[in-house]
């Protein structure tokens, strides 16, 4: 029997009787990261990374849970449960399970360059290894943070000479947090949208440590924002909100920018192909370590990767489940939610 099965409520270990990033509530779940894609309310009882369970319970609210550190081993009915870094964004992790000398582990989501914020992916052995596929296809190989960093921040400060605020546009978990490292080199004076200011002061206030921002309220005159920069969710774009900072020039950070035209379909000035995914050669790479003989591959390009895992002797198989939807949704995130 295998130890992971694919079931309508998610991934579930009938061992250990728990499920893995469950899209419908159940008993036990153990979650990977904060999106909401993956950490969904309802369950029982939740398990999760340090950092992950204040942002939790920021989004889900009052619910019974449990945290653990990197590679701190939790039984459940004699199944030894892991939780190890996956890179993606601030506590994301892939959870490791082992019974009876089998080992999986799934990915959740993840990047394998280090971003400064997220903890290094770790690669992990495990006879079955379940990855995500969001971006793999060979046209998507993301150039280096540092580059893009750079990038971000000459656009900044051509901004800021042409007398115009900057407005990055950039998920309210992950991406925002990260794009301050671009940011605080060339300002310090950096506001956020509301549904930012509630992640970032959570994360804070538990301990994170991040520059300071002000958040965006009506009160502030229009001219304390002339060249400044500012961080809002992709909802954002199009809203009475964005009026208050004119004139302004925009800019959306995702990993779809690495296809040209993307940006502009998105009615925004510019586009960094800064993603908090794996590209092509990463998800190859990753593979790869596990030394996994079984590879199941899921939310994305499913279809590509697990022909191409097939092709090099790498048993492969395509599964369907209700994550994903993440980078599709930072590009339509509502302006007013968390």
């Amino acid at each position: 029997m295998a130890l992971i099965t694919f079931t309508d409520q998610g991934l579930y270990c009938e061992a250990g009787q728990f499920y893995i990033d469950p899209w419908r509530p159940v008993d036990h779940a153990i979650i990977t990261h904060a999106h909401s894609d993956h950490a969904r309310w309802g369950s029982g009882h939740y398990l999760c990374h340090h950092d992950t369970l204040p942002i939790l319970r920021l989004r889900l609210g009052k619910i019974q849970a449990q945290s653990v550190a990197w590679g701190e081993a939790v039984y459940k009915n004699g199944v030894k449960i892991s939780l190890h870094p996956a890179g993606h964004i601030i506590g994301s992790s892939q959870i490791r399970i082992e019974y009876k000398g089998e080992v999986y582990v799934v990915s959740g989501d993840y990047k394998t360059e280090p971003d400064g914020i997220s903890g290094s992916f770790e690669p992990i052995r495990c006879h079955t290894f379940l990855t995500e596929s969001t971006f793999a296809l060979p046209i998507y190989q993301w150039e280096p943070q540092e580059t893009m960093f750079n990038k971000i921040g000459k656009w900044i400060t051509n901004n800021r000479q042409e007398g115009k605020t900057s407005v990055l546009i950039a998920y309210s978990l992950g991406k925002a947090q990260r794009i301050l490292q671009a940011i605080t080199p060339v300002t310090q004076n950096i506001f956020v949208h509301g549904a930012i200011w509630n992640t970032h002061k959570t994360l804070q206030d538990y301990g994170i440590r991040l520059p300071n921002v002000q958040k965006v309220t009506p009160d502030i005159p229009k001219e304390k924002f002339r060249s400044s920069v500012v961080i809002a969710p992709p909802g954002a774009i199009e809203s009475t909100w964005m009026k208050r900072f004119q004139p302004y020039s925009t800019a959306v950070c995702s990993g779809w920018m690495q296809v040209r035209g993307n940006f502009r379909r998105n009615n925004t000035d510019a586009g960094f192909a800064l993603s908090d995914h794996a590209d092509w050669k990463g998800l190859l790479s990753a593979i790869e370590a596990t030394g996994a003989t079984k590879v199941f591959v899921t939310h994305g390009f499913q279809s590509v990767l697990s022909r191409y895992l097939n092709e090099k002797g790498i048993e492969a198989a395509e599964v369907k489940t209700a994550y994903g939807e993440e980078e599709t949704i930072s590009l339509t995130e509502n302006a007013d939610e968390l």
